[in-house]
Formats: C-alpha cells, sequence, structure tokens
C-alpha cells in the first residue's frame, strides 16, 4: 500500500485522467476541486473555533398611529 504513490503510478494516473476527461475539462476539474477543498476547510474551521452566540434581541410591534379624530367645526 506505500507504493501507491511512486511517481510512474501518478503518471499513469494523470494519462488516464487526461483520456477520461480530456484536456479542456481538466482545468475546470482541478479549479473545482480546489474550491471545494477550501470551502471544506473554512467549514472546519468554523466548527473548531468557538463564535460568540448571537444576541437574543426580541422585537416588538410599532406603536399603533393615534386614532384620527375629524375636525370640528366652530359656530
Amino acid at each position: 500500500m506505500g507504493d501507491l504513490l511512486q511517481p510512474t503510478h501518478l503518471i499513469v494516473l494523470a494519462i488516464v485522467a487526461f483520456l477520461l476527461f480530456g484536456a479542456k475539462r481538466l482545468p475546470e476539474l482541478g479549479k473545482g476541486l480546489g474550491e471545494g477543498l477550501k470551502g471544506f476547510k473554512e467549514g472546519l474551521k468554523g466548527i473548531t473555533e468557538p463564535s460568540a452566540p448571537a444576541p437574543n434581541v426580541q422585537q416588538s410591534a410599532p406603536p399603533a398611529p393615534p386614532p384620527s379624530t375629524p375636525p370640528t367645526e366652530q359656530k
């Protein structure tokens, strides 16, 4: 099992990947894999670091406008 990552094995794997995906898809796959690993590491970092609890803010209803009264006529 320790002989799995020898240079000749890696070359064979690279050739097989090139034949399966083609020259256009390999950079896209590499970029997607890199972004996925970056997101995974950031997610693990967020889990291991304690975060401050969100403040518990209780919202109340806005005050009701005063009732409108019709103007009174002066005599």
